[in-house]
């Protein structure tokens, strides 16, 4: 008898695309979620971190046995952890102090080495210092924020996936983060249907809500294409927890705090629509913030101290 073995790396992608009946605000309009956090590292960056990872490798520019460097927040960090153990590399990790908590226990866990970085820096100082250590220590980095391969992993995968199970998408709502995610579906979804609407997704000036950017603070990610987006809505951290709460009590589904985010902006804009589809990208599943203790007693203490935290 043959047995045909995987790899842990081709079950990334392929994730379910589910409709969400109980969360829409009228019956005409259905809402589907794309359930990222059904990868094997719990979240959409897999998709991102095999690509960078792979397309480094076939350039040639990424040697074996060489040691990655990036600046995440989270999510980023365990995909390429997963990568850095399936194909022998290290893997070092600039992130903020004011990361989720349980995330640097997690990532220790995979035998990640964290540097630190001064939270006043924000995210653009993170960048900046996993770009000097790897010119100092000739790291390999990754640039998840500026790489193309991040829009080509949405753009190739992901989109295709959306238009196979759902031809006819009216509105895509996603979450603005490194920009990849929104451009590259948005630009395939775009090609199948230019009336596709595409609507990005960002906290409220000073809220922290890990994995989404406020364009507000100065930061424009260089993969995100303005031009692309129909609108933009914020959302503050008490909307996003009392959707993520939301939707499982009424659906079952345990989403990450940002898909509470997301789907609270697809609720306002199905109010808009007289009838169609929306499709959401749910970036993660929940489970990662249950390490901070449990879910109930952290959304309310994080409604009372919005800005000790920042959450994926």
């Amino acid at each position: 008898m043959t047995i045909h073995s995987k790899s842990i790396l081709d079950y990334v992608g392929n994730t379910p695309l589910v409709e969400i009946p109980r969360m829409s605000p009228k019956p005409e309009v259905r809402i589907f979620a794309k359930l990222e956090g059904h990868n094997p590292t719990g979240s959409i960056k897999d998709r991102v971190a095999k690509y960078l990872v792979q397309q480094a490798e076939e350039r040639g520019d990424l040697k074996p046995g060489q040691t990655l460097i990036e600046a995440s927040t989270g999510n980023t960090a365990l995909a390429l952890a997963l990568i850095a153990k399936q194909k022998g590399y290290k893997l070092k990790v600039v992130m903020l102090r004011r990361t989720t908590p349980g995330v640097a226990e997690l990532l220790a866990t995979y035998g990640v080495e964290i540097v630190w970085c001064d939270p006043l820096a924000g995210m653009k100082g993170a960048i900046e210092m996993a770009e000097r250590l790897s010119r100092e220590e000739g790291w390999f980095n990754t640039c998840q924020f500026e790489s193309k391969g991040n829009l080509q992993a949405h753009y190739e995968t992901t989109g295709p996936e959306i238009l196979q199970a759902i031809p006819q998408v009216d509105a895509f709502v996603a979450g603005i983060g490194t920009g990849g995610t929104i451009t590259g579906v948005g630009k395939r979804l775009k090609e199948h249907n230019p009336q596709t609407r595409i609507i990005g997704v960002e906290p409220k000036m000073g809220d922290q809500l890990q994995g989404l950017r406020s364009l507000q603070e100065g930061y424009i990610p260089p993969l995100l294409d303005m031009g692309m987006l129909d609108g933009r809505f914020l959302v503050d951290t008490q909307e996003a927890f009392a959707c993520s709460r939301s939707l499982l009590e009424k659906e079952g589904i345990f989403a990450g705090v940002s898909s509470g985010a997301v789907l609270s902006c697809a609720q306002r804009v199905a109010e808009r629509m007289n009838g169609g589809n929306i499709v959401v990208i749910f970036a993660d599943g929940g489970w990662k913030y249950l390490t901070a203790g449990p879910w109930r007693e952290e959304m309310e203490a994080r409604m009372l101290h919005p800005n000790e935290t920042a959450w994926w």
